[in-house]
This record gives C-alpha cells, structure tokens and sequence, in this order.
C-alpha cells in the first residue's frame, strides 16, 4: 500500500478501475483507498468476500465465526480468539500460513482441533480438505476448536476470558506483576473504550496493557519499561495473551514518554516517586481521559495524596487474602495492600 498516494498523483483528473477479488471492504484495498482519498471518491463494488464464501462451503453462520488476519498482521493474535468450541477463520499470507497456524494449535495444545484448508474459494481449481504439503497461496484456514475438556487443567488449551483479571499464571514475570485481583480492579477504573489507548508506565510483566488491549480488538497500548530483560517479557507475554500489537518501549519515564501519542487512559504501576512522571502523565493526558496509580510503599502513597490533594480523584485501599495451607488446614495470607488513585482528567 505504500505506493498507492504516489501511483494517484501519477493518474490525477483521470477515473482509475481497481480490481479486488471478493468485498474491498472487508480487509481489503478498498478500506486503504478510503482511507487514502475519502469514501466520496470511491464507487465500490463488492462480490462475496472469502469469509463469506468459506462459510458457505462448510455450513457455518457468519456471525458465529471469528475472523484473524494473518495478512501483514503477526499469526499469533490468533491466540485472543482460541476457545472451547469456537469456529475460526483466518485470512492466509501465502502458502506457509497453514502450516504455520497448526504449529501455533500445537504450541496451544490444540493438535486436536478440526483444520481445513480452503484453496481457490471461487475458482475452477477450488480445493476444500485438510491440510496439504503444498498448499495454494490463495487460502483461507478454517479451524474449529475442541469443546472444553473438564479434565484440562489451567487455561493454556481452553482459552482465557475476554474480562480483566488473568490468573498470575498465565503471565512469565519476575515478580513485577499487579496481582490478579487488583489488576481487575484497576482494569475497571482504566474503563477501556474501544479504540482508545493506554499508557501502561512501568509495565513490568505488561499486564495491564495486555488486558486493557484484550478488552477489545481496536484497543491500542505503549507499554514502557525501563529494564530491557521485563520489556521483552511484556512483548513476549502480549504475542502468547493475544495482543503482538502491544508497542513496548523499553526506556526510563519521563524521557521515554517524549513524543508518544497522547493516550485516553494512563496506568503507573511503577516509578511514580521519579520526579516528573506524574506530572508528565497527567500533562499529556487527553481531556476526559483516566489516570490510575497504584502505590505499595509509604513513598508511592505520599506522592499519591499530594497528587490527589492537587488533582483530586477518588482513593482506595484494595487489601487481599488469599486462602493457604497452615499445617493441615486452611488460613488467610494477606498480600501487600494497594492504594490506588484513581482521576479524570
């Protein structure tokens, strides 16, 4: 797509036919030239799009169907839409995707899920069957999910919930990690909007970025974090979690913040004591977008009052125990509390 601007200017004044197979719109050229020239320029006639037509031939309704690109877009947001019983198309990138998808279910654990490969949707060499040693660039990979198996443990095969709130497990982390139920907690202040972005500063694992970006599709985040060791985790944690569009930026706040785009929601969750930071969150802060810390240590909560003395806000005290063993039975161990500062800007 980068060409079209220039291929346009080349042809000014002059009517230009541009052929797509199947709907333009839907994950095709036709959304880069609206894009590009606006809607009123456009004429668009569209044909069934290859989901369409996938769905067709395997009997399956449309609106029950997720669909993945893997067109210019990395495989492993597959892993958002795996889930028990689920029906799944994704949109090839050529010859390799298919096989590149089964190693991704087997990476799941789902080798058993039902795989088909539709080749040429439309065409006289139309293939339809599992899939082959050589398969058709032109394909679309159609893949059912096993119905949930009570005897798997944890959720690696069955999926995670769309809801904020993983189980801590599901994150590799050093122990820099906001617990599961505050990070619910904190996930419902962030309140994400779809299409909306997050600053996630001093994302650690990357956890409340990943979930911010779980909580819809077009949901976008930075994460920034300064040790370079925790910022490839957070990358390597969103690709496994479903998100590989998290942009992780692995420098020290403030500096690192210069030139970001400016965010609806911003989460500190480590080094608000730095000087500047808060001021620099709050400052690049869009009109009636959300501001949350959370504090642990006496220096975070002083810096926290001060800041809801200035900006006001609501405080909150989130204390958890957890049920664990106490010789043969059962006792509460408390988790460090959390304040948490919550504001509008």
């Amino acid at each position: 797509m980068p060409a079209l601007p220039g291929l346009f200017e080349e042809h000014a004044g002059r009517r230009v036919a541009v052929l797509a197979s199947g709907d333009p719109m839907f994950y095709g050229v036709g959304a880069a030239l609206a894009r590009l020239l606006g809607p009123g320029r456009l004429r668009v006639l569209p044909h069934p799009s290859s989901v369409s037509l996938a769905c067709a031939r395997l009997g399956w309704p449309v609106e029950d169907v997720e669909v993945v690109s893997a067109v210019g877009r990395p495989l492993p947001a597959l892993n958002a839409a795996l889930a028990p019983g689920r029906r799944i198309l994704v949109l090839s990138a050529g010859a390799s995707t298919p096989a590149e998808v089964a190693a991704l279910l087997d990476r799941r654990g789902l080798g058993g899920a039902e795989v088909t490969v539709l080749e040429r949707l439309g065409a006289p060499g139309e293939r339809i069957g599992p899939p082959p040693p050589d398969p058709d660039p032109l394909n679309i990979v159609a893949i059912r999910c096993p119905p949930a198996n009570p005897e798997d443990a944890g959720a690696g095969a069955a999926g995670y919930a769309a809801v904020p709130g993983l189980p801590d497990g599901a994150y590799d982390h050093d122990g820099q990690l906001t617990k599961r139920e505050v990070r619910a907690v904190t996930l419902a202040r962030l309140a994400p909007v779809p299409g909306e972005l997050l600053w996630d500063v001093g994302a650690g694992a990357g956890s409340i970025a990943i979930e911010w970006m779980r909580a819809h599709r077009s949901c976008r985040a930075v994460a920034v974090e300064s040790q370079p060791d925790r910022a490839a985790r957070a990358a390597a944690n969103a690709a496994e979690l479903g998100v590989p569009a998290l942009r992780v930026v692995t420098g020290r706040a403030p500096d690192a913040l210069a030139g970001l785009p400016a965010p609806d929601a911003v989460f500190i969750g480590g080094g608000v004591t730095v000087p500047g930071v808060l001021d620099a969150c709050w400052d690049a802060l869009r009109p009636g977008g959300r501001l949350v810390v959370n504090a642990v240590t006496v220096e975070s909560e002083r810096v926290v009052a001060e800041a809801y003395g200035r900006f006001g806000g609501e405080l909150t005290r989130v204390a958890i125990s957890r049920g664990a063993p106490v010789g043969g039975f059962t006792g509460w161990r408390t988790m460090m509390p959390v304040t948490q500062w919550a504001v509008t800007r």
